[in-house]
């Protein structure tokens, strides 16, 4: 879709796959990673909307199956072309398409430290929840949603989340053997409270 004389906003294009990738390594410390036949077998099914400013890419969304709501897994815009226009113009080439696939909303997960809190905010998402991250960084996660459409019900919406990212204790327990890469359930928990504790200690 054309939204200007240079900047398009596209599903199909050459460079897909190896950009997105790039991208989102380079970020990797704001994103969810996926593995790039991931990002291939959703750009078959047109769930990548990639950003052409000036005839070269400078960002991306990517979103999940067109059900009654959408979820976005990631969306990111290259440094030098972080202006809010761009972000904001794929973010509406998404919500057209996901209204065409009778979607009524969007919802999307955002780290309480990134700065896209605000602009999901400006685009009229609110935040309806908090969920805890991963034990590395110790994110708080501010879950966002929009409506599509009227709502049948006034969403309840809270503040966001905010904070800073604090990964030292676990980088150090990584580093003696306590947590590895197989800590799941109870024992994921159980690390999580101890990072808490000792994080309250200080």
């Amino acid at each position: 879709m054309n939204l200007a004389d240079d900047f398009v906003v596209l599903t199909k294009h050459p460079d897909l796959i190896k950009y997105v990738d790039s991208l989102q390594k380079k970020n990797a410390e704001a994103l969810s990673f996926y593995p790039s036949q991931v990002f291939e077998r959703e750009a078959e099914k047109g769930r990548i909307f990639i950003g052409i400013l000036n005839g070269e890419p400078c960002g991306y969304l990517y979103a999940g199956a067109y059900g009654v709501d959408v979820k976005l897994h990631q969306v990111c815009i290259q440094y030098d072309a972080r202006r809010r226009l761009y972000g904001m113009a794929i973010a509406s080439v998404m919500e057209a398409y996901a209204e065409e696939c009778k979607a009524t909303s969007v919802t999307l997960r955002c780290g309480f430290d990134l700065e896209a809190n605000d602009f999901w905010k400006s685009l009229g998402y609110v935040c309806i929840a908090h969920q805890t991250g991963g034990v590395r960084r110790m994110r708080t996660i501010n879950v966002w949603r929009k409506f599509l459409g009227k709502e049948l019900f006034t969403t309840v919406e809270i503040e966001p989340a905010a904070g800073k990212v604090n990964s030292s204790v676990w980088r150090k327990n990584k580093s003696t053997g306590i947590v590895t890469q197989f800590v799941r359930g109870k024992a994921m928990q159980d690390y999580r409270a101890m990072l808490i504790n000792s994080g309250e200690k200080k």
